[in-house]
C-alpha cells in the first residue's frame, strides 16, 4: 500500500524528529521593558511588530494570559473588508485593508487572504436606495464598490433563494470585490514570528493580575511570574478591556457580548464569495477547507461564555435556510463564540487611557479581525511618538464626553 503525504503530516514528521524550528521565541519575562503590551492576539502582536519595524522600539514584551491567538483572533469568521460609510471609518479600515493586501509579502508568511469579494443583499426598494448611498460614499472615500442587479447576483451567487415566494425577496445588492477571508491563525503566527525576529519578547501563560502604580501613573504590571515594569503599558484585550480598566481605576463605555459563528461539514466549492444579508442578520462564506462558515448577530446579553446561546444559533440557521435552501442538507460541524467589546457608536477606541502611562486599543466590537493591522499601526505610532496617529484621532475616548460619536452600526452591515 502506498504511503500518502501532505504538507501537514510532513510538518508533523519534522516536529517528531525535533527539527521543526519554533516560529517565535517563548521568552522569560525581564524585569523592565520600554513597552509592555497586554494581550497576545492580533492587535497586541501587530502593535509590537510595528513598534519594532516602524519605530525601532524593540525592548518590548507581549504578555498573554493564554496562548498566542487563542482569544478572539482565533474565534471569528475572518472577513476583511472596508465597506464603511463615514470618512473617518473608511480611512481607518481601508488602511487596514491595504496593509492586509501586502501582509504575506511583508511578513514572509502566507496569511491566505482570498479577495473573493463581499456581497450585501438588498431585499426592498428602501435597501436599494440605502445601498446606493452607501456605495457612493465608499467611492467618494476612494474605496471600490459596485452595485448589482438581480441578474448579476444570480450569476454571482446562484444558490441564493431567488424564488417568487421567498420571504425575503432579492432586489439587488452591492459588492466590494477586494474584500474576503484570511486565515486567522496565520495572521497571528505571522505577526508573532515577525515581532520575535525583531527582538520582541512573547510571554505566554502570563495573566496580568494588577497594575504597578507610582504617583498615580502606571509603571508596570503584576503577574504570577513577577512584576514587570515599563515606561509605557498598552492593553489590547478585546472583551476583557473593562476588567483591566477596573484594575487601573477607571471605567470604559464598553459592554462585552458573545458573538457566535459555526461551520458545516466540508463540501465541494458552492460559494465563491462572502454574502451578507442585513435583513436576516447573517452572513456566509466558504473556507479553503470546504466548510460553509456562518455568522450572525450578537447574543444581546453581557457574557464571557465562549459558546453563545441556542436561540441565536436557531435564528441564524433559520436565516441560512431561507437564503440558501440547498444548504438544508448540510450537517453542522462545530460552533463557537468570541467575546467582543461593544461601545455605543460601534467604533473603536485607540489612544491614551485616563490613567497616565496606560494606552488602550479596544471597542472594535465585531470588527476586530479586519482591523488587526491598522490597530497595531496606530497604537504603535502613539506609543513611539506620544502623538495620536491621524487615522486614530477621531477615535479617542474623549468623544463620549464631547458627543462627537461615529455611529457605524448601520454602515457595518448588521446593526451591532
Amino acid at each position: 500500500m502506498r504511503t500518502r503525504y501532505s504538507a501537514w503530516n510532513l510538518l508533523a514528521a519534522a516536529a517528531r524528529r525535533g527539527n521543526w524550528a519554533p516560529a517565535w521565541r517563548d521568552a522569560e519575562p525581564k524585569r523592565r521593558y520600554d513597552v509592555v503590551i497586554i494581550g497576545g492576539g492580533g492587535h497586541g502582536l501587530s502593535t509590537a511588530y510595528y513598534l519594532a519595524r516602524n519605530h525601532g522600539v524593540r525592548n518590548v514584551a507581549i504578555v498573554e494570559a493564554g496562548w498566542i491567538g487563542g482569544g478572539n483572533t482565533g474565534r471569528n469568521t475572518t472577513i476583511i473588508r472596508s465597506n464603511y460609510l463615514y470618512p473617518e471609518s473608511a480611512r481607518l479600515y481601508e488602511h487596514s485593508m491595504r496593509l492586509y493586501e501586502g501582509l504575506s509579502r511583508e511578513l514572509n508568511f502566507n496569511i491566505m487572504f482570498s479577495q473573493r469579494g463581499i456581497v450585501t443583499i438588498a431585499h426592498t426598494r428602501h435597501d436599494l436606495d440605502a445601498q446606493s448611498r452607501w456605495a457612493n460614499a465608499m467611492r467618494c472615500n476612494g474605496i471600490d464598490a459596485d452595485l448589482l442587479d438581480v441578474d448579476q447576483l444570480r450569476e454571482l451567487v446562484p444558490r441564493l433563494n431567488f424564488g417568487g415566494d421567498a420571504r425575503f425577496p432579492i432586489h439587488g445588492g452591492f459588492i466590494q470585490r477586494r474584500a474576503g477571508p484570511a486565515r486567522h491563525d496565520a495572521v497571528a503566527w505571522g505577526y508573532a514570528r515577525g515581532a520575535s525576529a525583531l527582538g520582541v519578547d512573547i510571554i505566554q501563560s502570563c495573566p496580568v493580575t494588577g497594575f504597578i502604580m507610582d504617583a498615580g501613573r502606571v509603571t508596570g504590571v503584576k503577574t504570577p511570574r513577577g512584576d514587570i515594569r515599563a515606561e509605557k503599558v498598552a492593553m489590547a484585550v478585546s472583551g476583557h478591556s473593562t476588567v483591566l480598566a477596573r484594575m487601573a481605576g477607571f471605567r470604559l463605555p464598553i459592554t462585552s457580548y458573545a458573538l457566535q459563528a459555526m461551520v458545516s461539514e466540508p463540501v465541494k466549492p458552492v460559494l465563491d464569495t462572502v454574502v451578507l444579508s442585513p435583513a436576516v442578520g447573517a452572513y456566509w462564506s466558504q473556507s479553503d477547507k470546504g466548510e460553509v462558515v456562518i455568522g450572525g448577530a450578537l447574543d444581546l446579553f453581557p457574557s464571557y461564555a465562549q459558546r453563545g446561546s441556542y436561540g441565536v444559533t436557531q435564528q441564524v440557521l433559520a436565516a441560512t435556510l431561507e437564503m440558501f435552501p440547498s444548504f438544508s442538507r448540510l450537517r453542522m460541524l462545530r460552533q463557537w463564540a468570541g467575546i467582543v467589546d461593544v461601545v455605543q457608536d460601534s467604533s473603536p477606541i485607540i489612544g491614551p487611557a485616563p490613567v497616565p502611562g496606560l494606552y488602550i486599543n479596544c471597542g472594535w466590537g465585531t470588527g476586530g479581525f479586519k482591523a488587526i493591522p491598522v490597530g497595531g499601526w496606530t497604537l504603535a505610532h502613539l506609543l513611539a511618538t506620544g502623538r495620536n496617529h491621524e487615522l486614530a484621532e477621531p477615535f479617542q475616548l474623549e468623544r463620549f464626553k464631547t458627543g462627537r460619536l461615529i455611529d457605524e452600526a448601520a454602515a457595518a452591515g448588521i446593526a451591532h
